[in-house]
């Protein structure tokens, strides 16, 4: 159904797809993988229309097509949806899938009723149900991403481009998409499927295409191959083992922060927890179980009816961030581009905005040159890939978008820092890497709390785990104890006791 062959793309001087060739058919999920910056998103671009090749071909139903812009390609039967969604959060979602190509009566009057039934009638193709009145902002994610799908089939598209839809969906909703992605599949579908995630790889593709570094690697069946060789076309080398080496931590080392009672709501579970020097104290549960607002509550962003806290043996009660922050205690939140960074700034900016203070001089002035050695210190030491520190953060992979986030805290010379969801949207290779960083960073004598919904990541990281369920503590585990029938147990029943 869609044929490419031999795509190359330039900007100015630079080449970044090399002729790479790809082959979708009709009724199959094809994934499409790679590290961040090997090409996907370029290539995904110009099959929409968004880009034009520098040399290459497009087929569709086995007629070469060249799209001008995005409005041929949805012509042609293409349609995309990206993992930042183009939703207008204040419009419903009919009035978003109709966004700019509106029905009208005879009387060129707005047809409410017809595009009413034309968006049930999708959705229920999807076998979907969702509110369709409210303001699409007011949608949960996975709602929001079911919209985007429909606005796409709208337009009639059998041909459907998937960008990293699982990155912020909780399993059950990831389960239901991947039923949706199924029926499509029935009715004849074409989907590219762009994930990070290769166990979602094999439970919903049919075939692969691998690029990297702008280059076509292999295309192969998922019942052909397996996740290590999948990493290794990926990242050109064998990744044996993801997470470094555990230290031992001594029960002894001493406690640089502890939360005597946190307690989220009224009428909610009051918890725990301690935090060693040196150590990886890891914070799993199910979405919602309190995991992330117990951190924040503690750093003064979340509103709790009781929080009791000591760092370094001293009784503290943080206002708000800043004031952690002072203390040695940096956040690195889930949303990096919203929260974490200022993505059309530069590195230099990004990774100075903490710290101004100690580049002044006199009351008005910047050190400019101290400032810039600080940075690009601060990049060699995390190891950010970039042009240099005036580099925009927009230019960079998501790896290396996180290493500016770890080394602006570095730079700060914090002592503790709470990694939330660290490797989302990150590619095997680059979560390598940011792993070997925590592992580094703890070597040296600070920790980390790190929240994390990916199973693997909390077994092989941390050295001792709490887990949530309800807004709560309900045990802390650790030794051998930490393993996923263990932890899972834990997190759905609730069962509250110390594992040592």
């Amino acid at each position: 159904m869609l044929e490419l062959n031999g795509i190359k793309k330039s900007f100015g001087p630079v080449e970044v797809l090399h002729g790479v060739d790809l082959t979708v058919r009709g009724g199959e999920v094809h994934a499409l993988l790679g590290e961040n910056g090997a090409g996907k998103s370029t290539l995904m671009k110009i099959v929409s229309g968004i880009l034009q090749p520098t040399e290459g071909t497009i087929r569709v139903d086995g007629q070469e097509r060249q799209f001008a812009d995005y409005d041929e390609a949805i012509e042609a039967g293409i349609g995309i949806v990206f993992q930042e969604f183009s939703l207008i959060p204040y419009l419903n979602a009919v009035e978003n899938m109709f966004l700019a190509r509106e029905m009208k009566t005879r009387l060129g009057l707005l047809d409410t009723r017809a595009m009413r039934n034309r968006a049930q009638e999708i959705l229920r193709r999807l076998d979907v149900s969702l509110p369709l009145d409210v303001p699409i902002g007011r949608l949960s994610v996975a709602e929001q991403q079911f919209v985007e799908i429909a606005k796409a089939l709208s337009l009639e598209a059998r041909i459907l481009v998937l960008d990293e839809p699982t990155a912020t969906l909780t399993p059950s909703e990831v389960e239901h998409l991947f039923k949706v992605m199924r029926e499509l599949r029935k009715q004849g579908v074409a989907i590219v499927f762009i994930s990070h995630h290769l166990e979602e790889i094999f439970e919903i593709c049919d075939r692969i295409t691998v690029l990297r570094d702008g280059n076509y690697v292999a295309t192969c069946d998922v019942a052909d191959t397996d996740t290590d060789r999948l990493v290794e076309m990926m990242v050109g080398r064998r990744i044996e083992n993801s997470f470094p080496p555990k230290p031992a931590i001594a029960k002894s080392a001493p406690v640089v922060l502890d939360c005597e009672e946190v307690q989220l709501r009224k009428d909610g579970p009051l918890s725990s927890f301690q935090l060693r020097q040196g150590e990886i104290l890891g914070f799993a549960g199910l979405v919602g179980s309190g995991r992330t607002e117990t951190a924040l509550a503690m750093l003064g962003a979340y509103p709790a009816t009781r929080c009791k806290l000591r760092v370094n043996g001293t009784e503290t009660r943080f206002r708000d961030p800043a004031e952690g922050l002072m203390q040695g205690i940096g956040l690195l939140p889930e949303s990096r581009k919203e929260q974490g960074l200022i993505t059309s700034f530069s590195i230099l900016q990004n990774i100075s905005i903490n710290n101004y203070g100690k580049y002044r001089k006199g009351h008005w002035f910047i050190d400019l040159k101290a400032e810039r050695a600080a940075t690009q210190d601060a990049m060699k030491q995390v190891r950010v890939k970039a042009q240099g520190p005036d580099a925009r953060l927009d230019t960079l992979s998501g790896g290396n978008q996180q290493k500016v986030v770890i080394a602006r805290w570095l730079n700060h010379q914090t002592r503790v820092l709470i990694f939330d969801e660290p490797t989302r949207g990150i590619d095997v290779g680059a979560k390598a890497e940011i792993y070997a960083l925590m592992r580094e960073y703890t070597a040296q004598g600070h920790s980390i709390i790190m929240i994390s919904s990916e199973l693997p990541e909390v077994i092989g990281m941390s050295d001792r785990v709490c887990v949530f369920r309800s807004g709560g503590i309900v045990a802390t585990v650790e030794g051998d104890h930490i393993n996923s029938e263990e932890i899972m147990t834990h997190a759905t029943t609730g069962r509250t006791r110390n594992v040592a």
